[in-house]
């Protein structure tokens, strides 16, 4: 979910070819819902990860079934670079979110297919068996816990952005009286919801949240100033800022940091795997490297774990 884009329409398209965003993501999380975006099915890992082969052990763990399969579908919502997003030739899926799935299919003696979705889509996706994974900086909560298990890979919180010159929003209760853009289906989008009825109960102005289908348009609403205040998960909106060139700036710190997970279908035996293959990215310096190149090693943990939601 991500690109970069915030000044002229073609800058902007040129943007969203390079940041697809979400939440949920971070505090950043997104929900599961309905249908799913054009599927692109070319992707690319350029973290030096030839090298990787297959454990024999931890392929022996993957379940028969899954394993007669060969190639896994996996689901991402490529709008929330640097996690996953279009590259800039228009079809392929890329961000440190496809290489580390890559990389993980690899050590499972898998190819990991990542496929194109939008975010609301992707849980129920995986609980009709259209999808094998969904790899897309879901945050593990419990609510979702209850249709899909986890494994965790990475800690994120939600951090604000605004327009350079734009208000100063510390906290959520900075929310009241404000407008803001955010990604449908995301946890981003929850919390709006919440503090508008705070502010009110408080005797306050409430929140204005305006909902869009992908991080891009929430990108694209606070730049023509449609709304004031951007939220997504704290490495996507960095990279925003990041991307901007000095049009967006972050405001306040990041609040409610919690665990991206790997979105497995219920019960189908593939945490264990996906867990001890992530142990051992960890453990050769896989991991670590493909966090340092995209700039996010900061939310980088050592011990994954399965269903591990905070909240």
């Amino acid at each position: 979910m991500q690109r970069p884009k915030f000044l002229s329409l073609a800058g902007l398209a040129v943007l969203a070819l390079i940041v697809v965003l979400a939440a949920g993501c971070g505090g950043s999380k997104k929900k599961a819902a309905s249908t799913t975006t054009s599927a692109t099915t070319s992707t690319t890992s350029t973290s030096g990860t030839s090298t990787i082969t297959t454990d024999s052990k931890i392929a022996a763990a993957v379940p028969a079934k899954i394993k007669s399969k060969g190639t896994l579908t996996v689901a991402t919502d490529a709008t929330y670079a640097p996690n996953e997003f279009v590259a800039s030739n228009g079809k392929t899926l890329t961000g440190w979110d496809v290489e580390l799935g890559q990389d993980l299919g690899k050590v499972m003696g898998l190819n990991w297919k990542f496929v194109n979705a939008t975010f609301d889509s992707i849980i129920p996706g995986l609980q009709s068996g259209k999808y094998d994974i969904g790899m897309s900086s879901f945050s593990d909560t419990k609510e979702r816990e209850k249709v899909v298990d986890f494994v965790t890979y990475f800690t994120a919180g939600t951090s604000f952005y605004v327009k350079s010159g734009g208000p100063t929003i510390n906290s959520l209760a900075d929310l009241c009286g404000h407008s803001i853009g955010v990604e449908r289906g995301t946890t981003q989008a929850a919390d709006g919801a919440t503090q508008n009825t705070k502010c009110k109960k408080a005797g306050n102005k409430g929140v204005s949240v305006h909902v869009y289908p992908d991080q891009n348009a929430a990108n694209l609403a606070i730049d023509s100033g449609r709304q004031q205040v951007g939220m997504a998960d704290s490495p996507v909106a960095a990279y925003i800022v990041k991307q901007s060139n000095g049009k967006f700036k972050l405001t306040g710190k990041p609040y409610n940091t919690a665990p991206y997970g790997i979105a497995i279908p219920k019960g189908n035996g593939m945490t264990k795997p996906i867990q001890q293959a992530l142990k051992k990215l960890m453990s050769d310096g896989t991991y670590t490297s493909l966090l340092k190149k995209y700039g996010v090693q900061e939310g980088a943990i050592t011990n994954p774990s399965i269903n591990a939601a905070v909240s």
